[in-house]
């Protein structure tokens, strides 16, 4: 589990497609080479995705992942180069503060940035999420987007609005977002257990 609040931004160095199913990524991080395990989560632009080897080269600590076919299938994880920069956060350990909102790490699908507003030091991102998801999408509530915690500001069909303070756009991947890039987004849990229990009354 975790909460959406990113704690490094991490780099894409190496890439390999190990199957058509399967791809190996290889991403330079800031991190402690002491905390970061062999079987542990990473959540990697909001995909959790499992530590198989760590090291250090240099100045920089590094861990390796694969991504299997549904993750390459439901995320941008795909389109991951030599280069992609990555909102990274651990899992959760018992007694961490839950800053952000509750975040399995499972990502439902692709969003798609289009307009952004650059206001006084924020910025207003307008996405557009795919129709099976824009149910479990309200005003004041809550949505992960390349891993990152947000609150949504307003909601018209399919599209909905979020306002980006200067914290989170110099410390998450968010501030370079352009119209027309895309982010994985992960729904709120509570909105999709609401639903379910609707649907089955």
């Amino acid at each position: 589990m975790f909460t959406g609040i990113v704690t490094d931004m991490g780099e894409v160095i190496h890439v390999r497609d190990k199957a058509d199913d399967l791809r190996h990524l290889k991403i330079a991080c800031h991190y402690h080479r002491s905390g970061i395990e062999d079987g542990a989560s990473i959540a990697c632009n909001g995909v959790c995705l499992t530590v198989v080897a760590a090291g250090v080269d240099g100045n920089y600590t590094w861990f390796s992942v694969d991504a299997g076919a549904e993750t390459l299938a439901v995320t941008t994880a795909g389109a991951w180069q030599h280069g992609t920069r990555l909102n990274l956060e651990r899992a959760l350990k018992i007694g961490d503060e839950l800053g952000g909102h509750i975040v399995a790490g499972h990502v439902d699908g692709v969003a798609e940035l289009k307009a952004r507003e650059d206001l006084t030091g924020m910025a207003r991102l307008t996405f557009e999420a795919p129709r099976q998801l824009s149910r479990f999408i309200a005003a004041k509530g809550s949505v992960a987007l390349d891993g990152v915690s947000l609150t949504i500001n307003a909601v018209k069909d399919d599209r909905f609005e979020a306002l980006i303070i200067p914290h989170t756009l110099d410390v998450t991947t968010l501030g370079a977002l352009r119209v027309g890039h895309c982010v994985n987004i992960e729904v709120d849990l509570m909105a999709r257990y609401v639903a379910r229990l609707m649907e089955k009354r």
